[in-house]
């Protein structure tokens, strides 16, 4: 199965045993994965279901339900200042392979980019790609970005909790990563995986990365004041968009030996 092709699908396209394949698809899978009738892949909702599934014109036949645990044992909401130019593409990209549950863009006081609607989109595809790619049960939720407090703000509110669905933030950890000053290392600070897995419901793990330049000030103490514990990711100064890779790469290794 793992070296079949994988497409992701909307839940709607699935209907009655059959996939209603859109015309992008139907051109992807077609003309450049050059499948023909009669070939197999694999469907993917994002949502954790799989699908083996066989190529039948402008559709394909579901053949059987398949079984992946790809998703790591914790939740993960990385909280990411936007990065200048194009650097929050590769950053959805990475954070995806490496298993972020939702990637929730803000704006700093020091963030450079004030992104387009169309910005999001092109996130959301990105996200969607990626999650194809790695092999992941589950698409990660990219929300729309919002000012830095009011993400904060949000990680307490039960109206995001909501938005989310399967997400909870009653079992956290939440981490703001600071570049200067003398903090934990975000690998100390992290618990065992035991620990992560063995507590009632899912662990969430909030994480926030900064812009170019750091947090200011008063954005980390707005941060501590909602419940964030200051975090170091090492001696080096990261770029903005290392930082949230390297912070990704940390929790991963915590709960997933």
């Amino acid at each position: 199965m793992s070296q079949l092709q994988r497409i992701a699908i909307a839940p709607s396209q699935l209907q009655q045993g059959q996939i209603l394949l859109t015309k992008e698809q139907q051109h992807y899978l077609g003309r450049v994965l050059r499948l023909r009738e009669g070939d197999r892949f694999i469907a993917m909702d994002g949502k954790g279901k799989w699908w083996l599934a066989q190529l039948a014109g402008e559709q394909a036949e579901v053949l059987e339900p398949l079984t992946v645990e790809t998703e790591l044992p914790v939740s993960i909401t990385l909280m990411v200042a936007l990065a200048k130019g194009n650097g929050f593409d590769e950053v959805v990209r990475c954070c995806t392979e490496l298993g972020v549950t939702c990637i929730a863009p803000v704006l700093s006081d020091r963030t450079l980019l004030h992104p387009s609607p169309q910005k999001l989109e092109r996130w959301r595809r990105i996200a969607a790609e990626a999650a194809e790619q790695s092999e992941r049960s589950f698409v990660p939720t990219i929300l729309e970005p919002v000012t830095f407090n009011t993400g904060l703000s949000l990680v307490t509110c039960t109206e995001l909790c909501r938005s989310m669905g399967h997400l909870s933030f009653a079992n956290s950890q939440q981490y703001i990563c600071v570049a200067r000053g003398e903090f934990p290392h975000l690998k100390d600070c992290l618990q065992h995986k035991q620990q992560m897995t063995n507590d009632k419901g899912q662990m969430t793990i909030v994480i926030a990365t900064g812009p170019e330049g750091g947090w200011t000030t008063q954005e980390i103490e707005n941060a501590i004041a909602s419940g964030f514990q200051p975090v170091s990711l090492g001696r080096r100064i990261l770029r903005a968009v290392t930082a949230p890779v390297v912070a990704l790469s940390l929790i991963t290794a915590s709960c997933e030996v």
